[in-house]
């Protein structure tokens, strides 16, 4: 296990290739991901932005409040949500993607598991793709991402198998494999951002233990995203029955995870983490600086 203390200040920078020749710097500075579901049922926002009109003003919206990149969903992955085909999927994502691609620079992610949707998604502006199985539910998507040269986020999921008993032990299996699949494609390293999947088929202990062992993942030595946002364990904790009321401790994870070395923070209020973040950033400055003058002084 690395140490605490000097993993929790420790954001290794790294550009993020993306797809349409885009790049992302990671590290000196927290990227937050504004969640935008143009679907009826997902768990916090469902119905709301469905609209493709209103889809489109919500981004603008978390776009003029800090966030750098904008994931667009078409099919909710809250636990027993009814499943889409890809062309319902793509019917609801693509109006979007187009409309945000004409606007201007904001780099846009579909949300999706299916090559066929972020193969359109990407051909029409998006520039990311956040694979909840982390490659592993389409033989398809691997070879997308590489041939596309798109940015993918490959997330760790505990649905539809047995985990490992130790949830760090789980995580290097499972996206160790995502990364046999990854490499094997031709999936360039420097286009793969991590995400650990929290509250993705794991109980209020795991979701803690990740948060608490967070810079263990630093182990795969790439960018980290995490998305904690309104999840249920954090209602289990604050006594918050409606996801909505769970934006402040949302914020409390993005710091912590923060200073464990998260890079990504991918949520629903973009508002509420972006001041949180902006200290947590502001105290990693200070913690490299005091470094580098405590270096000076022992040569």
């Amino acid at each position: 296990m690395s140490d605490p203390a000097s993993a929790s200040f420790s954001v290794t920078p790294h550009q993020w290739s993306l797809a349409h020749g885009r790049v992302l710097e990671l590290g000196a500075k927290s990227v937050l991901m504004g969640i935008l579901n143009v679907t009826p049922d997902s768990f916090s926002d469902g119905g709301i932005n469905f609209d493709p009109k209103l889809a489109v003003a919500a981004a603008n919206k978390m776009i003029a409040a800090g966030a750098q990149v904008v994931d667009i969903g078409g099919e909710s992955t809250r636990p027993g949500a009814q499943s889409v085909d890809g062309e319902t999927e793509i019917g609801r994502v693509l109006p979007v993607i187009q409309a945000l691609a004409a606007q201007g620079d904001a780099l846009l992610s579909i949300d999706t598991y299916r090559a066929e949707t972020a193969e359109a998604a990407i051909d029409a502006g998006c520039h990311i793709i956040n694979d909840v199985w982390g490659l592993q539910k389409d033989d398809g998507m691997a070879g997308v991402v590489a041939r596309t040269g798109a940015g993918v986020v490959i997330m760790h999921s505990g649905r539809e198998r047995t985990k490992l008993d130790d949830v760090i032990d789980d995580q290097k299996f499972y996206l160790g494999q995502s990364l046999k699949i990854a490499n094997e494609a031709g999936v360039e390293r420097s286009a793969i951002v991590l995400d650990p999947g929290i509250g993705f088929a794991k109980g209020m202990e795991e979701n803690m233990q990740l948060l608490a062992r967070f810079e263990e993942l630093h182990q795969f030595d790439l960018p980290l995203l995490v998305g904690t946002s309104r999840k249920r364990f954090l209602g289990a904790i604050t006594g918050h029955e409606s996801a909505s009321d769970r934006d402040m401790a949302t914020a409390a994870t993005s710091v912590v995870a923060r200073l464990k070395g998260a890079s990504i923070f991918r949520v629903h209020n973009v508002e509420a983490n972006v001041d949180a973040l902006k200290v947590a950033d502001a105290l990693l400055t200070t913690q490299r600086a005091d470094q580098v003058e405590n270096k000076g002084d022992l040569n």
